[in-house]
């Protein structure tokens, strides 16, 4: 396990998780970045946040503040696989809603991307 696996992965700060991705990059490790591009009613993150998700599952940063980032997670490990982005949307009025919801009842939509 990194040292980054121990850092707080909700409030992380834009420098720390750009880092994070830059030195797994470096490291060999297969990497993605999911940044919240749009977001309506209360979501808990605004757009810009970022989440970096290295191939093991480590991540650090946020989306959501908790509510949707272990399904984030598990998306951008299959876009680190296989390579296409995803926009991924996630709200109470979609077909994920029983499955990951935002506590807050906001909607959000979050670009998946694999870095390098």
């Amino acid at each position: 396990m990194t040292d980054e696996a121990v850092l707080p992965a909700f409030g992380a700060v834009e420098e720390d998780v750009l880092g994070a991705a830059a030195r797994w990059r470096d490291e060999g490790a297969g990497v993605a970045l999911a940044t919240v591009v749009r977001t309506w009613g209360s979501s808990p993150r605004p757009a810009g946040s970022r989440l970096v998700i290295r191939d093991d599952g480590t991540f650090l940063g946020s989306v959501s503040g908790g509510c949707i980032e272990g399904a984030v997670v598990q998306e951008a490990l299959t876009v680190i696989a296989e390579g296409p982005a995803k926009m991924l949307e996630f709200g109470v009025s979609n077909e994920r809603a029983w499955e990951v919801g935002l506590a807050c009842g906001g909607r959000v939509e979050v670009f998946v991307e694999r870095v390098g």
